[in-house]
């Protein structure tokens, strides 16, 4: 999967779990301020994330994760 692919699936998915529009992910927008996440919805992204990629994402893992271009780096290397 290319990066293009990653980044287009990736923005799809959360778009839709978490009701925003595509246009307000962007690789330096911050995951927690865009997505509106608490912690339950913390456990919502990864569960999202494990679906679509097949990608598990620990806890630990996810709080390195500031940026969506953090998100997609993460999943690319770990696919």
């Amino acid at each position: 999967m290319t990066r293009e692919e990653i980044v287009s699936k990736v923005n799809a998915v959360l778009a839709e779990e978490f009701e925003v529009e595509e246009s307000v992910i962007s690789p330096d927008a911050d995951i927690r301020k865009t997505l509106e996440l608490d912690s339950l919805r913390l456990v919502d992204l990864i569960s999202a994330i494990q679906v679509a990629f097949g990608v598990k994402v620990t806890t630990e893992e996810l709080h390195l994760l500031t940026k969506f271009s953090d998100l997609y780096d993460y999943i690319e290397k770990n696919l």
